[in-house]
């Protein structure tokens, strides 16, 4: 099933400007739809500087009632409203005096997207806020609803006006998209903050990391997710769990490797035959690690994995990556198979002399 994207870019014209957000439009135009969305193909909406709330409010709400993932790519900046104290999102023709009749009010993406399917809507979000709005976020964060799983940063209002602020934040996220891979959503967003490590507007601002609660089953849900092609929607809820049980059991723990075999065999049902091999070569390591010995039968099994997904991986560049890591665990899991690590070295050998 497509996705859909929905890029909104906002911020006021003139001397109210915070942050240049169209400015990371062309950034995340390179992007290819599919990454964008995390689906093979995706319909990519964009919204730069619009002038109507109405405007974006009927662009979101068809975006809203795609069947499909959706992911909403934010960059703008909040202001309050002076009556009923609201968080909005700036539009081109607002000013502090008209923000509840020009700007965006932050809580309709709450009521437009309350009903979709769990699990098929994000929103990343790079905002900056004027010193109102920042103030009242420390007391009341933002809300988007408990089905939308949220990523991103607000930034707080830049110590000198003179020049708008960059969107940064979006703009990491961006160039990590264009390589072609959108790792799951959590990793995606570290990654993004990792880039601004020596920012001092992303030191102080408010992080969001917001995903919605895991489903009562999560096997059944990620097994629907991947009947409907829906591999990064799988691939992102088994890595939720994944660190679940990172955090309720411990790193190298039988609840995280089964999460992460979970991943691997997610990673060849989508085709990704690097990532599966990957996947399994660190199951196989980690067992180790935790004093697994070689002839363990889950130990055999990764490293028949991992050797089994290298044998399908078509990029020379990335068998040649992966080739040598699998030949020191076969030298160490050698398994049932024999000749399996000759088979190995043989193979190198010849992507080499490719």
């Amino acid at each position: 099933m497509p996705g859909t994207v929905l890029l909104l870019a906002a911020s006021p014209t003139g001397r109210g400007r915070l942050v240049d957000a169209a400015a990371v439009l062309p950034v995340l135009a390179a992007v290819p739809p599919g990454v964008l969305a995390g689906t093979d193909t995706a319909n990519v909406v964009e919204l730069a500087d619009p002038l109507e709330p109405q405007a974006v409010l009927t662009r979101l709400r068809a975006a809203a009632a795609a069947p499909g993932p959706l992911t909403v790519y934010v960059t703008g900046q909040l202001q309050l409203d002076r009556r009923q104290r609201l968080p909005h999102l700036s539009l081109a023709r607002t000013t502090p005096a008209t923000v509840r009749y020009t700007a965006f009010p932050w809580h309709w993406f709450r009521e437009e997207l309350r009903l979709r399917a769990p699990d098929t809507t994000t929103l990343l979000a790079d905002l900056h806020a004027d010193p109102d709005a920042w103030s009242h976020l420390h007391g009341t964060p933002l809300d988007t609803g408990r089905s939308t799983a949220v990523y991103g940063r607000i930034a707080p209002p830049p110590p000198h006006r003179r020049t708008p602020a960059s969107p940064s934040y979006m703009k990491a996220v961006a160039t990590i998209l264009r390589s072609g891979h959108r790792p799951p959503l959590e990793h995606l967003h570290q990654q993004a903050l990792s880039r601004l490590a020596d920012d001092p507007a992303t030191a102080a601002s408010l992080v969001l990391t917001s995903a919605p609660p895991l489903p009562g089953d999560p096997h059944a849900a990620i097994s629907a997710a991947v009947r409907s092609g829906r591999h990064a929607d799988a691939d992102a809820l088994a890595a939720r769990c994944e660190q679940a049980a990172v955090r309720a059991h411990g790193p190298g723990t039988e609840e995280v490797l089964h999460w992460t075999e979970v991943r691997a065999d997610l990673a060849m049902l989508a085709g990704d035959a690097p990532r599966s091999c990957h996947t399994w070569l660190t199951i196989a390591t980690t067992r180790l690690a935790v004093g697994q010995s070689p002839d363990t039968p889950a130990v055999e099994t990764a490293v028949d994995r991992a050797h089994h997904q290298w044998g399908r991986i078509t990029d020379p560049t990335r068998a040649r990556e992966l080739g040598p890591a699998l030949a020191d665990l076969r030298l160490r899991v050698p398994g049932s198979h024999k000749g399996a690590l000759a088979d190995v070295h043989r193979q190198l050998r010849q992507l080499q002399a490719g």
